[in-house]
């Protein structure tokens, strides 16, 4: 069977991270596989696909992510393929169009609980609900994401939605090493996320400011749209030196492995990757008690109240001062983990190709 997987990039992401996960292991199934990319720019996951899974195509469409013309170039690719899986709305729309003129199985993953279309209503929504329906199936990365969907598509639409947890090689991250060239003397909280819209590392900035600078180190692992702003908030608040930017890395789980808390703060999630790699290397887990970060995290891991950056700074030093209390969560955080194995959602995204052959 060939398996074509859309997204709009591969930038360090929960969806691009998802995708390179997956490559070689459907693989190792006996697929053929493929991954189209709107925005070409090479990036440590298109490397990193690149070396552990030589034989998937990738096809770079361009260096933008609403390029209309992309329907046509989809419309030649996807002919050579059985299965299209689409990942982000440029690519699910693209795609749905594309497939009037293709006629393959398609199938989409929802990666948050919201979307700008669904917020602005009108003929927005239109496009969106009809965009949806034009998939087989509609793979939703948690059990929140799903209901909202459901609630945002209604009973009728929403019969070929389901819910499979997005997972990651626990072991893999777990047996990570820590990097020397990282080591500090401080206590280090990081966060792994892309800086756009949906994620707030703005409090966990504000959170480091009012914690004694000789004692405590934040680093923001990632890139994006808002790198200016999160830069210049570091510097409004004399924080140079004590939150340090490392980019886009290939060995985020090593970087975790480095750092005494991991952190993810964000305004709304879907089922958030880093969430369960940041439990999985056996750290204290701390989230925005928000949907998408509450329902993995809740009786695990920590959550603070949504830009409450008092209380992440208290959670923080707590974490810091009492060690059984450090050690407690974080022997959780690896329990929970190993509920969202990547073994897992492999097995039920096969299920459901094998399905769509039938």
């Amino acid at each position: 069977m060939r398996l074509l997987h859309i997204t709009t990039s591969l930038h360090t992401g929960g969806a691009e991270t998802l995708i390179v996960n997956l490559m070689p292991r459907f693989k190792a199934l006996g697929y053929e596989v493929g991954v189209v990319v709107f925005n070409a720019e090479r990036t440590p996951l298109m490397e990193r696909l690149e070396k552990e899974c030589p034989e998937c195509e990738i096809y770079c469409l361009g260096h933008s992510y609403y390029n209309p013309w992309y329907i046509v170039k989809l419309i030649r690719i996807m002919r050579h393929y059985d299965i299209i899986h689409t990942h982000n709305s440029s690519p699910q729309l693209f795609a749905a169009i594309a497939n009037i003129f293709c006629r393959k199985k398609l199938v989409t993953t929802e990666h948050s609980t919201n979307n700008r279309k669904r917020e602005k209503g009108g003929i927005f929504c239109l496009v969106d609900k009809w965009m949806y329906r034009r998939h087989n199936n509609v793979i939703c990365i948690s059990e929140i994401a799903e209901k909202k969907l459901r609630e945002y598509l209604g009973n009728t639409d929403g019969q070929h939605v389901c819910t499979i947890n997005n997972g990651v090689d626990v072991e893999m991250f777990h047996k990570a090493e820590p990097l020397p060239e990282l080591k500090s003397e401080k206590f280090v909280a990081v966060m792994v996320a892309g800086f756009r819209e949906a994620k707030d590392q703005d409090t966990l900035i504000r959170a480091m400011s009012l914690l004694p600078k000789e004692q405590y180190e934040l680093w923001l692992v990632g890139d994006g749209v808002r790198r200016g702003e999160l830069h210049n908030l570091v510097r409004d608040l004399n924080l140079q030196g004590y939150v340090k930017f490392l980019g886009l890395r290939t060995d985020v789980p090593n970087v975790l492995k480095s750092a005494d808390v991991v952190v993810m703060s964000s305004h709304w999630e879907g089922l958030s990757l880093s969430n369960v790699e940041g439990m999985s290397v056996g750290k204290p887990f701390v989230a925005s008690d928000v949907n998408g970060l509450r329902e993995v995290t809740k009786d695990y891991g920590i959550l603070f109240p949504h830009e409450d950056e008092k209380a992440l700074a208290e959670i923080i030093i707590k974490l810091h001062d009492d060690k059984y209390h450090y050690k407690q969560v974080a022997n959780k955080c690896y329990e929970r983990a190993l509920q969202f194995d990547i073994k897992t959602m492999v097995e039920a995204y096969n299920n459901i190709y094998l399905s769509l052959k039938q």
